[in-house]
């Protein structure tokens, strides 16, 4: 997703010690009754989209509401996933459109708050004699297959009359597609920042489209395991509340939020400024207007134009039901 670390050792370690603590603290067997505030894990890479969730832990949003997430970078999808899936984690913040693949192969979980879209911070680059989309058709294209940029670049090429068959795509890491682009190696790549910005690195290269262009299409979601949605609402509820409060203190005090975040990920302040030009993170009202179960762009209707495209793709078996993967309903009570 967009400008996310390798995996680290660091990364594996934290996995398998979150498994080998199952016993004392996975699951529900960590939360908490009573007047205590309920206690779960939340996992999610590194991408400043997820960088909110830092200012509420610093600023006492989650006290507020009564809960206490255990907040965990894990860098690997794989990991995290399966730590979603296993039970090792509660809650998760990802895109979208992987987790649709997630939930279709079996992962029970919901989509309870969105967290941000990219805006700009995704794109396509292209050599100097490459100046429209269409002008891909016969291009050799580096992209990461197992990661949103697939399904970014399978929504460009839709929307211009082309598909996946028009182009040689060649598979590699969006780092490498963007390094390879510049030494002039591919016609053009599938990247994010700071690769974008890299491409006049090279002579006449450029950005062709960016995910700007292309809202409501990489969107990144809190999920949660239905087991602990279904047992403890009130912390879905406070979690959504919780991060409403935050995204309003960032849009007030966005160089104080930078710090926080900066010093959360562990990248620089400077850094986490220039990433998050590229987001529109999702309030309350973006999130009334996303789970709204009417209308165009909505949870619903980028959920299904993700599931159609990894079915197509063979990715998954047959398009989920909507409404067992989606619940409205904690949106919608946070924002009262």
């Amino acid at each position: 997703m967009m400008f996310k670390k390798p995996v680290t050792v660091l990364s594996v370690l934290l996995i398998i010690c979150l498994f080998l603590t199952v016993g004392c603290s996975g699951g529900s067997n960590n939360v908490t009754g009573g007047d205590e505030p309920v206690s779960f894990k939340l996992g999610h890479a590194t991408w400043v989209g997820y960088g909110p969730l830092y200012i509420a832990q610093e600023k006492g949003y989650f006290e507020k509401y009564n809960i206490a997430p255990e907040l965990l970078i894990i860098e690997d999808e794989s990991q995290y996933a399966a730590a979603l899936a296993s039970g090792q984690i509660q809650a998760l913040g990802n895109v979208l459109d992987r987790e649709v693949i997630h939930f279709a192969k079996g992962t029970p979980e919901v989509f309870v708050f969105a967290m941000d879209e990219s805006s700009g911070g995704d794109g396509v680059v292209a050599k100097a004699e490459i100046t429209s989309v269409e002008d891909l058709r016969g291009a050799t294209v580096g992209l990461d297959k197992s990661s949103t940029a697939y399904f970014f670049f399978l929504t460009v090429l839709d929307a211009y009359g082309l598909s996946e068959e028009d182009v040689d795509i060649q598979e590699m890491g969006a780092g490498d597609a963007g390094a390879a682009f510049v030494a002039g190696k591919l016609d053009a790549a599938v990247v994010w920042e700071p690769w974008l910005s890299n491409a006049s690195q090279r002579e006449g290269g450029h950005v062709l489209v960016d995910s700007s262009e292309f809202p409501r299409t990489i969107v990144d979601v809190v999920t949660v395991a239905k087991e602990f949605a279904g047992s403890h609402p009130e912390a879905i509820t406070g979690l959504t509340k919780a991060w409403f409060d935050a995204i309003d203190y960032y849009r007030e005090n966005p160089d104080e939020g930078n710090e926080i975040m900066a010093k959360a990920l562990g990248i620089s302040k400077e850094e986490v400024a220039e990433m998050a030009e590229g987001v529109a993170f999702f309030g309350k009202e973006e999130n009334l207007s996303f789970f709204s179960e009417e209308g165009d762009d909505t949870v619903f209707t980028v959920t299904d134009r993700a599931a159609g495209f990894w079915q197509e793709k063979s990715i998954i078996d047959s398009k989920p039901d909507l409404n067992e993967l989606i619940d409205t309903g904690y949106v919608k009570e946070a924002a009262n």
